[in-house]
């Protein structure tokens, strides 16, 4: 009976994981307290980077008209240095595999352990790239097409977020 349980679980979990990918939701959070009641808590979660993301370069069109105003100027100095920035962004660049879940990035199946890749190796679509820990849970995150590793924008160990940029493959 316990086996029917945890195929269940097994089932729903890989429903969410479904739901996540094709939805615009970044978070779902399940809380399931097996007692007498055996209660089930979802919760949910919407992201609005691409709002944030737009508002970014509206200030662009105003530095040169209000560069004469003193309190202006911070602000186009301040504007003008990142327009250049996300053409030189990895972030920006159409090979990079973002992060699909919130966790901590670990480069390598254990502490002292060889990377899964490095810089510079052929991956295969599938083949473990990093593993994200995320609520004491070590999630593989294969690479989503083959290609070349060009370059790896995390540190083993750092925290990451929904839609970081982990790495760059081409």
């Amino acid at each position: 009976m316990s086996s029917d349980k945890t195929d269940s679980d097994v089932a729903f979990i890989g429903a969410l994981a479904a739901m996540l990918k094709d939805s615009d939701l970044n978070e779902i959070e399940v809380r399931r307290d097996y007692a007498e009641d055996d209660a089930l808590k979802v919760r949910l979660s919407k992201a609005k980077p691409a709002t944030i993301q737009q508002v970014a370069p509206a200030p662009q069109a105003a530095p040169a008209p209000f560069m004469a105003a003193a309190p202006a100027a911070p602000i186009a100095a301040t504007a003008a240095p990142e327009a250049p920035a996300p053409a030189n962004d990895p972030a920006s660049n159409p090979g990079m595999v973002p992060s699909p879940m919130v966790g901590t990035a670990y480069l390598a199946p254990e502490p002292g352990a060889a990377t899964f890749v490095s810089v510079g190796d052929k991956v295969t679509e599938g083949q473990t790239i990093l593993i994200i820990e995320a609520m004491k849970t070590m999630n593989q995150i294969p690479a989503p097409r083959a290609g070349t590793l060009r370059t790896i924008l995390v540190s083993d160990g750092d925290p990451v977020e929904f839609g970081s940029p982990l790495v760059v493959i081409e």
